[in-house]
């Protein structure tokens, strides 16, 4: 990797990174702020929503702002095109969700949906307004402006959701959360991204972009249908409570895989585009973003679930105690998740959205399959579920990447070992400090020190060389 690419690369994800950690530690802070006042019945009301909404927001972006990323000759119409049909489409959607609302209610037989969806729907629009604006910082790997205007949106968001709480506000917390977030990070990517769109519509624009973009949006929307599906399950045959539980326990997860998740999405998938016709650039950047992402993901999601017990009680409250043993499912369900990212983000960035579909849809029938035998059984086994099905998607997405370039599952799980090494050491030392206390907080504390440590002097010993990597970065 040339030194001006490295650089830009190092800087790129260095500031995904504060960006992400910044939005995600936020959006942590005031979940527990708000789950600590509020109920695991008015999480589980928004949790019905979130399929429609996440649909909904799919069809909207329809692949095109990769689309433009991955396009090496993009012009100032392109970037019109796309604005254009994000505003029609946002437009189309809300007005579905509208008056689809007391199906929606009917369905999950909760009358409070009507005026939610129909309230909560206009993030559709008011997102809309701003993913040309963020694709265009993106391309220009201008992530510093970009967490700015995320950390902007949580701050807003979260203090207005926060007061409207304490205001006995209920579940129309959480929507004026969404919805003054969204608003405030519109605006912001307005301001920092320095374009103002036009009107201009190409067809011939709208082709080309939607011929990349049509397969990531059928594959979007296949993933956003198995993701949110769950939701749909556990509101429908499940106390509505349970599925409080279930979104809490996900939201804990995602805290640390989704975030590193975002990072690898946000600054690899255009500089593994800049280098898509340089296959030894491309294999050498690839690899060593699939053993970074390892080294960090493993302990961090093995520790929470080692340490899911004062988590949970010490900043939720007894209240949510039930989210104790889906949280240590979850975090193996996520554990995969970044590597199964990168290894999808390749093939988009070699501008292959056709194979990304593909395999995407090749693990439609072991998911379906799964979930036939899970649901019935459980929220819990729903989730043990989703881990062995994750485990195996880990596999599929690697396969094209190790039949093109030399580098699957086998040789990405070879250099991931050592990983797994140090982290089960890690454990042994983690288990053996908190079974000696009793006291939760210590538990947290202490537990959350010996995990750090025990898996960096684990790490030293077995000479894993990422450790060797970020030591010799921050040592200038």
């Amino acid at each position: 990797m040339s030194n001006s690419l490295k650089s830009t690369a190092t800087k790129g994800i260095i500031w995904s990174a504060v960006d992400k950690f910044a939005v995600q530690m936020g959006q942590f802070v005031v979940s527990i702020v708000l789950a600590r006042i509020l109920l695991p019945e008015d999480f589980g009301l928004l949790g019905m929503l979130a399929i429609f909404i996440a649909l909904s927001q799919t069809f909207i972006e329809s692949g095109m702002g990769l689309g433009l990323i991955q396009r090496q000759d993009r012009t100032d119409i392109d970037f019109s095109t796309v604005f254009v049909f994000n505003l029609a489409v946002s437009s189309l959607f809300y007005l579905l969700l509208f008056f689809s609302a007391p199906f929606i209610a009917s369905y999950f037989n909760q009358p409070k949906l009507i005026d939610l969806t129909r309230v909560l729907g206009l993030n559709l629009f008011v997102s809309s307004l701003a993913i040309v604006q963020r694709t265009k910082l993106t391309i220009a790997m201008n992530f510093k402006a970009i967490a700015k205007t995320n950390v902007i949106g949580v701050i807003i968001g979260g203090i207005t959701g926060i007061i409207a709480a304490m205001n006995g506000f209920g579940v129309w917390s959480l929507v004026i959360q969404t919805l003054l977030g969204a608003f405030a990070t519109a605006v912001s990517l307005w301001f920092f991204s320095h374009w103002t769109p036009s009107i201009a519509f190409s067809r011939n624009s709208f082709r080309n972009l939607f011929g990349f973009g049509s397969k990531l949006l059928f594959s979007g929307l296949y993933a956003q249908l198995l993701t949110n599906v769950y939701n749909i399950c556990i509101g429908k045959y499940y106390p509505i409570s349970s599925l409080g539980y279930y979104t809490r326990a996900k939201g804990f997860a995602d805290i640390s895989a989704g975030t590193i998740t975002s990072i690898l999405q946000q600054a690899t998938f255009p500089i593994l585009a800049a280098v898509q016709n340089d296959k030894e650039k491309l294999i050498s950047v690839y690899s060593r973003m699939i053993r970074m992402s390892s080294f960090f993901i493993i302990p961090m999601m093995t520790l929470i679930a080692l340490l899911a017990k004062p988590i949970v009680i010490l900043l939720l409250t007894e209240k949510w105690v039930a989210v104790i043993p889906l949280l240590q499912w979850m975090v193996f369900a996520r554990i995969f998740l970044p590597m199964s990212a990168i290894n999808m983000n390749l093939l988009n960035a070699i501008g292959r959205s056709d194979l990304f579909l593909k395999v995407d849809l090749s693990k439609l029938p072991l998911t379906v399959l799964t979930m036939i035998i899970t649901i019935p059984l459980g929220v819990k086994a729903m989730i043990i579920g989703h881990v062995v099905t994750s485990g195996v998607a880990f596999f599929i997405n690697a396969y094209l990447p190790g039949k093109y370039y030399g580098y699957g599952a086998l040789a990405q799980i070879k250099d991931m070992i050592p990983m797994f090494l140090s982290t089960f050491l890690m454990s042994i030392f983690v288990y053996f400090v908190t079974s000696l206390i009793d006291d939760l907080l210590l538990q947290l504390l202490l537990g959350g020190m010996a995990g750090l440590f025990g898996y960096i002097i684990s790490s030293y010993f077995l000479k894993v060389n990422e450790l060797k990597v970020l030591i010799d970065y921050f040592s200038f």
